[in-house]
Parts: structure tokens; C-alpha cells; sequence
């Protein structure tokens, strides 16, 4: 028998999730470690399971290799973020963002501002990571001198953040997943105001609310003006710096790679570094691989700008390329694929089928540790179900996006979660209960599904789509 046709028996298939979870909840919750060795022992098991089943080192070998190959372009995002994060604070570049935003921006609003800020940013780069490695940073040099608890301020950026990653057409998220489903992009786009314009009201409100909860006093106005005057007494501070994250937001607005406008952006930080803030190049130089470093005399400003550099993303690349090790051997072997058509043999009705969507995109996050594989496999298995069914394309695009783009960030071991961890300094574990839109929107998604509002039938005349009666919406398979 040909190793692709080789089936992987349904109960040997889950016994290395079974594994790999059983590890996690030990050693992240038991011995405090890290989740590197979970996945490496459930890679283990996946790798010996589908060798017992008949596929040969070679198959599996490849498997691994295949899986680091996809993570690679975000390798060589985190290379150049921990990059662009330690030239911006030597420039001067995060100290002017959270000068001025200490100075304009109301407490009792910033939680809701801050969001409104990296959704707009997002949407115009359609970059999630890109925007908490710039805006964010200097969003938790704000919030936390303003007295806000870290995951909370973290949350905020999360959500603003990803509402852009997942409604931006610039987003490479949002085309994978109309490209999987064969959707159109801006059908797909406005498909999604369906859940995802809910779930921003809701994040909106309990920003709110919070925000206005530590405007009442919980603030420490004394020490807001100590970093004040922390960061007047060690940079130079000048709007002209903001100049810089300007010109790299308008490269990708037009459409310039990631890549180079990041590229663009470190140059353009290093320069400053130099020649505005006054420091020397090894230092500059130094301080890309190894990270800015302060001494101010102010423990908070020391805690918001000693960070940054190549050598604060070896962790997260470390933790992603062993995730891909996990996720390439379940999905080179069939593993994930027999495990993603048992529940589709549990789906009798159009309004679970959407849900199943969702949250087989959640679990194929945790399973794989990244948001692109929660998208393509989903994308894949699910496609011709809908169209059996007779349902829009943007029905499965929609379903993808609010159960994978979102859901990546709530997992620690996902490449979105421990790129997190290295840019805002939160672990998942703690902002996850702040990241209200991440969760909202899952969650709205479900339940418009059960009850089936917002699903889209194609119509049998000319081929167009129209919204579902509330007769068809519950209609049997």
C-alpha cells in the first residue's frame, strides 16, 4: 500500500494529543516550565505512532522539515521585530510615543483608546504582529505607567490588533482564508462585520468600564510624572521622531513586503539611535543583537526600555520551530486529517456544521501551534461539505477566520501566543482573560451559527447568494 493511502486508525491517531496535552497541563501548570518539551514528546509519539502504521522515516522526516519550513516567514518577522523594538528605544522613538501619550490620552479612556489605535494601525498594514512590536510596545509603556495591570493593557492591544489582522485586505490571514474557501476577499471582509463588529462593541464596553475603574483613583499620578520626567532626563524627545513609524506604516499601506518596511524601519531607528540620541554605533549595533539597556534611576522606565534585540526572540522562534516539528509530523502522516473527519462524520445539520468550523479551527491552533495551518486544513477538509450543502463560500472563510486568526493568540504554544510573550512581556495565560474580542468572537460565531443568523445560501438562480430563510437556516443534510 502506496504511504498516502496508509489510514491512521482513529484511537492510535489521538494518543499523541492525549500525550502532548497530559505533558502541557503538567509541566506549564505543575513544574511552571516551558511548553518546548510537551511538544517534542508528543512529536515523539505522533512520529512513532505513524511509523507503526507503515509510514517510513523518510515520510515522517520530511513531515518535520516541511513543518519548520512554513514557520520560517514568521522566523524571520521575529529576527526583524526584536530588531525594530531595540532600535526604536534607543532612538527615542517608544519614549516620545508614551511622552505624549502619558500627556494626551485620558486614563479613563486609554484601554479603549489604545485599542482603537492598533485597529486602525492593523487595518492599514494588515499586520497584527507588526503592529504590537511598534504601537504596542510603546501602548504598554503607557498603560503601565498610568498604573494599569500589564495583562490588561496587553489585552487591549491584542484585540485592536487582531480586529485589523482579520478585516484588513492587506492582512495575509484574511486572503489565505478567502482563498481557501474561494470567496471573495471584500465578500469575505463584509461577512465577517457579522461577528466581528459585535464582539468589538463588547471589547469597546468592558474597556470602558475597566478604564474607568482605575481612573477613580487607582492611579498614581506622582508616578506618571517621575517616568515623565525619566524619559525627558534620558532622550531627546521630539515629534519628529514619530516621523519614522510613519514612513514604515506608509510603505505598507502601499503595498511595500513586510520585510523590507520593517527592514526600513530599523535602518531608519538605528540612524537615530546615533544621530538624534547621541549613541555610539557599537552600542547601536550591540544593542540590535542583544537588546537596548537602560540605567535611569526609575525602576519603571528601566522595566519599559531594557528590552528588545535578536537574542529576546530566540525563545519564541525555539518555541515555534519545535510547535512545527508537532504540527508537521499530524498533518504530513494523515494524523490531524483523521481526526478532522471524525467529527465531520458527527455533522448532520448546516447550523453545527459552521460551528464545528469554528471550533475545529480553534483546535487545529492548539494542536499545530499556528494560525495559518488552523485556516488551510479546515480550509480543505470543509470545502466541498459547504458546497454540498449549498453554502456561500464566505460562510467557511468567515467561520475559519473567527475560529483560527482569532483564537492563535489565547494559546501560549502558538506562534501568535509566544510572539506575544516576547514583544509585550505577557504570557498568554495572563491576557487571555483580557483579550476580550479574541474570545468574543468564537464565541458570537457559535452561537449566530446555532441559531443561524447570518448564513448565506447560494442561490440556485444565477449563481448569486442571498441570506437564508429561517425555514432553510435549520435544514437537515
Amino acid at each position: 500500500m502506496e504511504e498516502q493511502e496508509r489510514k491512521i486508525p482513529f484511537g492510535l491517531a489521538v494518543v499523541p494529543f492525549i500525550v502532548m496535552i497530559v505533558a502541557m497541563a503538567f509541566t506549564i501548570l505543575i513544574f511552571e516550565g516551558a511548553p518546548q518539551i510537551p511538544l517534542i514528546l508528543g512529536a515523539i509519539v505522533a512520529a512513532f505512532v505513524a511509523w507503526r502504521c507503515g509510514y517510513s522515516w523518510d515520510t515522517i522526516e520530511r513531515s518535520v522539515y516541511e513543518g519548520i519550513y512554513k514557520v520560517l516567514p514568521a522566523v524571520v518577522i521575529l529576527i526583524m521585530v526584536g530588531m525594530i523594538i531595540s532600535s526604536w528605544i534607543g532612538s527615542g522613538i517608544v519614549a516620545t510615543m508614551i511622552f505624549y501619550g502619558l500627556q494626551i490620552i485620558s486614563p479613563s479612556l486609554f484601554l479603549v483608546t489604545i485599542m482603537i489605535i492598533c485597529a486602525l494601525v492593523s487595518v492599514m498594514i494588515g499586520s497584527s504582529w507588526s503592529t504590537m512590536g511598534t504601537v504596542g510596545v510603546a501602548g504598554m509603556g503607557i498603560g503601565i505607567s498610568m498604573g494599569f495591570p500589564p495583562a490588561m493593557v496587553a489585552g487591549a492591544i491584542i484585540s485592536g490588533s487582531y480586529f485589523g489582522d482579520k478585516m484588513s485586505p492587506l492582512s495575509d490571514t484574511t486572503v489565505l482564508a478567502s482563498s481557501m474557501a474561494g470567496a471573495d476577499i471584500f465578500q469575505h471582509i463584509r461577512h465577517m462585520t457579522y461577528t466581528t463588529v459585535p464582539a468589538t462593541i463588547i471589547a469597546l464596553i468592558v474597556y470602558w468600564v475597566m478604564g474607568n475603574k482605575f481612573a477613580g483613583g487607582a492611579l498614581d499620578n506622582q508616578n506618571i510624572q517621575a517616568v515623565i520626567d525619566g524619559l525627558q532626563a534620558n532622550f531627546l524627545i521630539s515629534p519628529w521622531l514619530l516621523l519614522i513609524p510613519f514612513v514604515v506604516v506608509l510603505l505598507v499601506v502601499r503595498k511595500v513586503p513586510a520585510l523590507p518596511a520593517l527592514a526600513v524601519g530599523v535602518i531608519l531607528g538605528f540612524m537615530a539611535e546615533i544621530f538624534v540620541q547621541g549613541m555610539s554605533t557599537g552600542d547601536a549595533v550591540v544593542a540590535l543583537q542583544s537588546g537596548y539597556t537602560i540605567d535611569s534611576g526609575n525602576e519603571t522606565v528601566d522595566a519599559l526600555l531594557n528590552q528588545g534585540g535578536i537574542s529576546s526572540m530566540l525563545y519564541t522562534i525555539s518555541l515555534a520551530m519545535v510547535a512545527m516539528i508537532f504540527g508537521g509530523i499530524t498533518e504530513g502522516t494523515g494524523i490531524l486529517k483523521v481526526i478532522v473527519e471524525q467529527i465531520l462524520k458527527m455533522v448532520r445539520r448546516t447550523r453545527t456544521l459552521v460551528a464545528t468550523t469554528v471550533f475545529s479551527a480553534f483546535m487545529t491552533n492548539i494542536i499545530t501551534a499556528e494560525q495559518y495551518i488552523s485556516i488551510v486544513i479546515p480550509g480543505r477538509m470543509y470545502n466541498q461539505v459547504y458546497r454540498d450543502k449549498k453554502l456561500h463560500p464566505k460562510n467557511l472563510s468567515r467561520a475559519l477566520e473567527d475560529g483560527g486568526t482569532v483564537t492563535a493568540p489565547l494559546i501560549p504554544w502558538t506562534t501568535g501566543g509566544v510572539f506575544i510573550m516576547s514583544t509585550l512581556g505577557i504570557s498568554a495565560f495572563q491576557y487571555a482573560p483580557y483579550a476580550v474580542l479574541n474570545y468574543a468572537t468564537p464565541v458570537i460565531s457559535v452561537i449566530f451559527s446555532l441559531i443561524g443568523f447570518g448564513i448565506v445560501y447560494v442561490s440556485r438562480n444565477e449563481g448569486s447568494s442571498q441570506d437564508a430563510n429561517p425555514q432553510d437556516r435549520s435544514v437537515d443534510s
